[in-house]
């Protein structure tokens, strides 16, 4: 075979080979561009276990953080008049962002004291979100 019949098919070949990537190959214009959905606002939970002693309130539970680095803090405040409460609030808070940290929704413990009347209700908020509260 001669130089000139091997560097034709070469030629032919690897135009052949170029042809089909670029044929092959997706193009921004064909890619779909669907809205992203829309987002659901999820009312968190938390659960709460209140031990009551002597006019103070141990109040202690979980709640769903979205990764285990998280710090958890907790403030209970009494709701309606001091002299006459109508409840307990429970003030929870984190920071929505970490740093770097494997994403992975964990439930994070907290504990709070307060010096309250006995069998009073619980309200709770989380990141100043309304939560469901459930007892344990």
């Amino acid at each position: 075979m001669s130089h000139k019949r091997l560097w034709t098919a070469a030629t032919i070949i690897a135009l052949v080979v170029v042809a089909g990537f670029f044929i092959s190959v997706p193009h921004t214009r064909d890619l779909k561009t669907d809205s992203l959905p829309d987002v659901v606002a999820v009312t968190p939970e938390v659960i709460v276990h209140d031990s009551f002693k002597k006019g103070e309130h141990t109040i202690t539970g979980s709640v769903l953080v979205p990764n285990a680095c998280i710090v958890v803090t907790t403030q209970a405040s009494l709701v309606g008049d001091a002299s006459d409460p109508s409840g307990i609030a429970l003030e929870i808070s984190y920071p929505t962002d970490s740093g770097v940290c494997l994403q992975v929704p964990t439930k994070m413990n907290f504990k709070t004291n307060i010096s309250a009347p006995a069998r009073l209700p619980f309200t709770a908020t989380v990141n100043g979100v309304s939560a469901t509260t459930t007892a344990s």
